[in-house]
């Protein structure tokens, strides 16, 4: 296949690619704007490269007019959760999304490969608007905690190296590293409630100092500035205490002094 051939089937894919890290990304924001805990740590995406596809062509006996029915994974998008517990959240997630339909999924998280590889996979179709219509694509989406995506790269990493030959040293080696990560994963969803508690206090507390001192230098522009410096060493006094309640009762007092002036219509 020609290059430009190669770009004209590609493309759609790395259209999907780019719009799902967009969206994905967006649930974070959206969750630590409101100051709740997301399930999502952080997202990726990959276009399967040209010598991918043609050397998993080649494996499974695929021809060119069948690559896109055959081949689901042109485009990946990968999440990373913290805790198990967030991975059956998300797949809930997708699932409840109108911009795409689960085709089907594969639980290895609750049925780990004898590799030891675990991660929760999803082909969804997710539908790109191309200059030649809509296209419904097949986009593969794999859900993992951190310590299961560490493993799985380090994994990737050696059968690309060895081409899935891996010494079988090494292959207990790996199965070993992923009981522990297993162990790991269970250790940190005990402690699951103390963790997400610190970080929505952390995100809580971002989002009231970044709406402060939003106010304050709203009010420095139209206020009275004797009067605005003394509120802005009131919000340092308070700040320097790390108590999250007086933050919160000197932000919603400093909402109605900015509403009074019509502040927080400035930008």
């Amino acid at each position: 296949m020609e290059l430009q051939l190669w770009r004209e089937l590609l493309d759609p894919y790395q259209l999907a690619v780019d719009e799902l890290i967009v969206k994905f990304n967006h649930v974070i924001q959206e969750h630590r704007n409101r100051g709740i805990y997301s399930p999502i740590e952080s997202v990726d995406g990959r276009l399967k490269s040209i010598v991918s596809i043609m050397d998993k062509m080649q494996r499974k006996d695929v021809s060119m007019n069948d690559i896109e029915e055959k081949i689901e994974d042109l485009a990946g998008i990968r999440i990373t959760c913290q805790f198990v517990e967030d991975i059956d959240r998300v797949v809930v997630m997708i699932k409840n999304r109108t911009d795409m339909s689960v085709k089907y999924e594969k639980d290895y998280v609750r049925h780990m490969k004898a590799s030891g590889y675990r991660s929760y996979h999803m082909i969804v179709i997710y539908p790109v608007n191309t200059i030649k219509g809509t296209k419904n694509l097949s986009v593969e989406i794999q859900i993992r905690t951190m310590a299961m995506n560490f493993w799985a790269t380090i994994e990737h990493s050696l059968q690309y190296k060895y081409k899935e030959n891996i010494p079988q040293y090494i292959q207990q080696k790996l199965l070993d590293v992923s009981e522990v990560i297993l162990d790991m994963d269970h250790e940190m969803s005990v402690v699951r409630d103390e963790i997400m508690d610190a970080q929505n206090s952390h995100h809580r507390k971002e989002n009231l100092v970044r709406d402060i001192l939003n106010n304050i230098q709203n009010l420095y522009k139209i206020a009275n500035t004797q009067e605005v410096e003394k509120i802005q060493d009131e919000f340092y006094r308070i700040y320097v205490l790390d108590d999250l309640v007086q933050l919160d009762h000197f932000s919603k007092q400093l909402d109605i002094i900015s509403e009074g002036y019509r502040a927080q219509s400035l930008n």
